[in-house]
């Protein structure tokens, strides 16, 4: 791989990158620590094709710490759904002052997502819910950028468990770097740095999305009580 960003002859992503690259960049990738890859994504792609986006959940200090180190002047692109809790947007504005981070938010169309407060769509049709306050608002901004880096962690989720370092992700190149990094190495790396964690996770939350649809439990199992769902669409 050359410092250059990665071109390839065509494929169906905006990257331009074919299968065999994938494959390649999986291969390259797999040797190296979550802070050797988010550089090497730098030199491998062009930085301002770059997505980032953090929920702001338990894992993120980790995160965002290694990617505020790398590159500081990299957008922060945060989903604010309107259902977030009030613990949620503080640690996001804490955050942000600790790291210095240049954080956007993304909000939903304001109709679809009254119609969503006023339907209790995350009680009837949640996944529905999901794509108008979640998936809808990063998708209008996905055909800027290349690739998507994102802080998924293979022992969250059965689903999370099979995804590669690069896949490819509804036409965007989608870096896992974090893939996997365990439990233990993330904890360990926030106390090593003496990082906060999310204020809710002190209070049994593992996983933390909108008030409505999460309680506190054991990795991803409070994430829609009592429903199948496991994922709100952006990663799937």
């Amino acid at each position: 791989m050359s410092n250059a960003p990665v071109i390839a002859r065509s494929s169906d992503n905006s990257a331009g990158l074919t299968r065999p690259d994938l494959a390649a960049l999986n291969a390259a990738y797999a040797p190296l620590t979550f802070a050797e890859r988010i550089e090497r994504l730098y030199h491998d792609f062009a930085p301002e094709k770059v997505l980032v986006t953090s929920s702001f959940a338990a894992t993120s200090a980790y995160f965002l710490h290694i990617i505020s180190s790398i590159r500081p002047a990299q957008v922060i692109h945060f989903i604010d759904t309107g259902y977030h809790f009030p613990e949620t947007l503080q640690y996001r504005d804490y955050l942000q002052q600790l790291f210095h981070l240049n954080v956007v938010d993304l909000k939903p169309d304001e109709y679809q997502h009254s119609y969503s407060e006023k339907e209790k769509l995350y009680e009837t049709d949640p996944d529905f819910c999901c794509t108008i306050n979640k998936v809808q608002p990063l998708d209008n901004i996905k055909d800027n950028y290349d690739v998507w880096v994102s802080s998924l962690m293979g022992w969250q989720s059965d689903h999370r468990a099979g995804l590669e370092i690069f896949e490819e992700r509804h036409g965007i190149i989608k870096f896992n770097p974090m893939i996997d990094v365990t439990r233990e190495q993330r904890d360990a790396y926030i106390a090593e740095h003496q990082l906060p964690f999310h204020p809710l996770v002190a209070k049994g939350y593992q996983s933390i999305g909108c008030s409505h649809c999460t309680v506190p439990g054991e990795g991803r199992s409070g994430r829609w009580s009592g429903k199948p769902k496991t994922e709100c669409g952006l990663h799937l």
